[in-house]
Parts: structure tokens; sequence; C-alpha cells
């Protein structure tokens, strides 16, 4: 859908009507030490973590413990907060060193020009940022006191946002966002080939100008430390926001994923006047990041990836040779995701699929050709799951028409009753439990009471397997699959019996005793827990004496 169909003039107005975000009187909680030594106790974590990594002293600065100075160096960083980025990509094969400013502001100049300095070689020193004005002002300007030193120094400014037509740019240009790490990627699998400054520069800027991305977030982030603003109301989403919290470049309904996934894509390949940051012919080989800005769930994030693989491949008729899914680039508890493209050739192929020592870096990057499923195996009599289990046809009829009828009876009547209880149920598991009791024994007489009619009747085993079978399908949650564990193995203990006639007091006792026990081995529970065993144990136990 185009974003008009996501957006409804009135809604919009009525929502901006409604005045500023809603802020509360409450801070955010985090699990920190204290806010000010956030990011210098990050660092220290992440050093601990992994021994190839080592903090710069007296700067929040990430390097690689070992560093050949005579390949090119790769510099990168901003405000902390959009972990892994930008610390998380310092390793063989991508970053020589990341500066850390604190959560969402741009480091100091002091501490970038010390990264510089540590890193840079001969071979000279790339630096890439994203296209924010401290980045920007700070990293420049380290790098021309570095130049000033003597040192072989270029600056690389990625700016990937799609969402802001050209003449709303105003002279800050685009914002860098997520796509900012394949940058990295072929610059660092650049230099560890031994390229030169102008390659390594060369194949970054080249990288940047065929990199476009779009977010979307149904939840803004929330710093550590401030009161709680809910700005997105609920019911809502941002397109194409930044990954500071910045406002979205338009806000609409919340829509379906795949209604907002499809116009991520439109606008991240539009081609329309004033819009065209990445027009993509037909045929063209891409790479797909999938980001997620710190709180979508894996659930969402697979849904997302999915419709975006699919909608590329038949809606926009590109290929996606590469895609990568998970947290790269966040931007703290931002509930939501971004999307990034990158226009590919072999060389640029070569340049991804380059070992990379960060631990973040995803391992395979090839997506499969389709999500065809594979064919399911035959199940046996009594665990089926998609139709009532029949009688084997080459075995006679074990129950006579008369005792087939009394069964009928029997069961409807039963499950009437369980229907009926669901009051009464509900009412105790309200004080006892969860209170869903009721409603899942009623789902379950209600599967029984419309299958019940195809039961296999005239053999007890199968009959039993078509109780087990409606139970299955119609009851959620522990108790559903306890009830279907215990007829499972009553189905078993009849169908081993070899009945040639309808089965015996004695081994309907048996069977009850069976599915009892099975319940107990597999539940985990023992008689006096307060559980199901407290009837169905006493219970077997009288009938047993009874038969």
């Amino acid at each position: 859908l185009p974003l008009t169909c996501l957006t409804d003039r009135a809604y919009l107005l009525a929502a901006r009507a409604a005045g500023p975000a809603m802020v509360s009187d409450v801070a955010v909680q985090s699990i920190l030490n204290n806010t000010a030594d956030a990011v210098e106790e990050m660092i220290e974590g992440l050093v601990l973590l992994n021994p190839s990594l080592k903090r710069l002293g007296g700067h929040n600065v990430v390097v690689r413990a070992s560093l050949d100075r005579s390949k090119v160096a790769l510099v990168s960083g901003g405000g902390s907060g959009h972990e892994p980025s930008h610390a998380g990509w310092v390793g063989e094969g991508m970053l020589s060193a990341a500066v850390c400013g604190a959560v969402f502001a741009s480091p100091s100049t002091a501490a970038v020009l010390a990264a510089i300095l540590h890193v840079t070689g001969p071979a000279g020193c790339l630096v890439v940022v994203k296209n924010y004005t401290g980045d920007r002002l700070n990293f420049g300007l380290a790098c021309e006191h570095a130049k000033a030193l003597g040192l072989s120094v270029e600056l690389v400014v990625v700016g990937d946002d799609c969402a802001l037509p050209h003449r709303g740019l105003g002279i800050a240009g685009r914002r860098g966002l997520a796509g900012a790490l394949l940058v990295h990627k072929v610059a660092g699998a650049a230099a560890a080939a031994g390229g030169s400054l102008e390659k390594v520069a060369a194949e970054a800027r080249s990288t940047a100008a065929s990199l476009g991305t779009v977010g979307v977030a149904l939840k803004t982030c929330h710093p550590f430390g401030t009161l709680v603003e809910e700005r997105i109301a609920a019911g809502s989403m941002e397109v194409g926001l930044g990954i500071h919290g910045e406002p979205g470049a338009s806000l609409a309904r919340l829509a379906p994923a795949d209604a907002i996934v499809d116009e991520m894509l439109r606008m991240i390949v539009s081609t329309e006047e004033g819009c065209s940051y990445l027009a993509l012919p037909r045929g063209e080989r891409v790479a797909l990041l999938v980001n997620n800005l710190g709180a979508a769930t894996p659930i969402e994030m697979c849904v997302v990836a999915r419709r975006a693989i699919t909608a590329l491949r038949s809606v926009h008729g590109v290929r996606v040779s590469r895609v990568y899914s998970g947290a790269f680039m966040t931007s703290l508890d931002m509930s939501g995701v971004s999307l990034s493209l990158l226009r590919l050739d072999d060389e640029r192929i070569a340049r991804l699929d380059a070992p990379a020592a960060p631990l973040a870096w995803p391992a395979s990057a090839t997506p499969a050709a389709d999500a065809a499923p594979l064919p399911p195996p035959e199940l046996p009599s009594g665990a089926q799951t998609s139709h009532v289990p029949a009688a084997d046809a080459t075995t006679p009829p074990i129950l006579s028409s008369e005792q087939q009828a009394a069964t009928l009876r029997a069961v409807r009547a039963a499950a009437e009753a369980v229907c009926a209880l669901e009051p009464l149920l509900t009412e105790w598991d309200q004080k006892v439990g969860d209170g869903d009791c009721g409603a899942t024994l009623q789902a379950g007489g209600r599967a029984v009471l419309a299958d019940c009619a195809s039961y296999a009747l005239s053999h007890p085993a199968a009959a039993v397997a078509g109780l087990c079978y409606s139970v299955s399908r119609g009851m959620g949650g522990t108790s559903g699959v306890l009830y279907a564990i215990f007829l499972s193995s009553v189905r078993a203990e009849l169908a081993n019996a070899s009945l040639a006639a309808a089965p015996t007091s004695a081994q309907m006792a048996a069977a009850f005793c069976a599915g009892a026990q099975a319940v107990g081995r597999y539940g985990g529970a023992s008689e006096g827990d307060r559980t199901m065993l407290d009837a169905l144990l006493p219970a077997a136990a009288a009938f047993t004496a009874a038969a």
C-alpha cells in the first residue's frame, strides 16, 4: 500500500491536535549502576567478553588488541545507544577502532584523534561517520588535526535515509542510518585485502552512494534517566524516523506487517521526482539488511524479513543475493525495524562475504530460494491432526450397532456436562489458578460434540483416538496436552489388548490406569501435588478395585 493508504487525513489531524507527547513523572528504569558511567562500564564489559578488543586509556575508544599498521586502518563511531554499533564492529575485516560518545551524543574531537593516532600507520586511515552534524564536525576536525601531524587520513560520510524528499533535507542532507554498517564491512574487507587508502575510500564512497534505508517504529526510544515519554500513540506508527528518536517523516495508522514492509521498500526504491535515491532496475542484485531498532521481537523480525525478501523478488523483480537480519544499529529500546538495500556487483559481494572477526557479524547471509515445506511424514492412527482418525478397514467391527449408539450417547452427555460446568469451573480457577480452566474444558467439550459423529465407534481404540484428536485440536494450554496424553495412552492400551469383543471392565480399568500413569510420567507431578492426578489416581484405583 502507498503511504496515502496507510494514513488518514482526519486521523493525522486529530493526532497532531492532541498536543505534545505524553510525558509521565516516572523515570525510565534500567539495569545500570549510574547513567553517567554507563558507556564506560559497557566498554569494560565488552572488552571482558572479547579478548581481541582493548580500551584505549583515558578515552571511550575500543580498538583491536592486535593491529597490522601496514594496512589501511578503519575508524568509525558516534553516540552510544546504537549497540552493537559501533564498538561491536571492531575486529579483523571491519573496524580498527570505534569511538563511543555518550548516549546519542557525538564523541569529542580529542577521543576521535586519539583513536586515529593509535591505529594509523604508513598505509593511512579511513574515517567513516554517519551524516549527523556533531559527528561530521568532531570527526572532521580530528581528521584535520591528524593530517597536520603528517598522517594520511580520509573521511567518508554516509547518508542513506530515503524517508525525506530532496527539498526537505535542508543543509544537513540525508541522515546516516543502519546502512552505514554495510559501508564498514565493504571498506573493512578492502582494507584487510591490502587496498590502498584511495582504493578503500573509493569503495566506501561507492557503497554509501548505492545504499537506501527507511525505518518504522511503534514506540520511540527512552534514554536512560529521562522521564518516560510516549510520543507515538497506540494504534499509530512513525515512518522514516531517525536512530535518536527524532520524529518520523510521517505518522500513519498501524498496518499489517506486509503493508508496512511494502511501503518501506516503495520509499527506498522510489523513482518519483524529488524522492529518488536508489532506483533499482529489474534483475538488479541487492543485499538486504533487516535491522532491529531495539525492541522488535524475533518473531516480528522474521515476519518482516519474510515479506521483504518475497516482495523484492516478486514485486520489484530484484535478486536478493545477500540478507542480514538482527540488531545491527539500535536506538536503545525503540520498538521498530529498518530496512536497508545495497546495490551489488561481484566485487561488493566478495567484500561482504570476506571473513570478519566481530562476533556480531552474521556467519551466513545467502537467502534460501523459497520457504516451501518438506512433505510431512504419515502419522499413525491416533496421532492425526488434520482429520478424525479412522478404524483399520481390514479388521471387522468390535462393537455392535447398539454398543456404538450407547457409546456415542455417553460421549455426548459427558461433553455437554463439561460445557455446562464452564461458569463454575472458571469461578473455581479464578480463585486458585489463572481462570482459564472452564473456557479450556468447554473448548474441548465443543470440539468433541462437533466431531463425535465421525468417530470410529466400531473399534474402541479408534474411538478413543477420535476423542484424543478432538481434545488436541480444541484445547490449548497445559491441560489440553495432558488430556491428550491421557487419552493417547488409553488408546494404546486398548490397541495392545487385541480386542475381539467389547473390552471388559478389567481391560478398561487397565487402560484408565495407563492414562493416569502417563500424565504423571510426562507432567512430572505425583498424587498430593494439587494437580489433576489427585482425581485421576484415586479414580484409577477405584476403577481397578471395582473391576
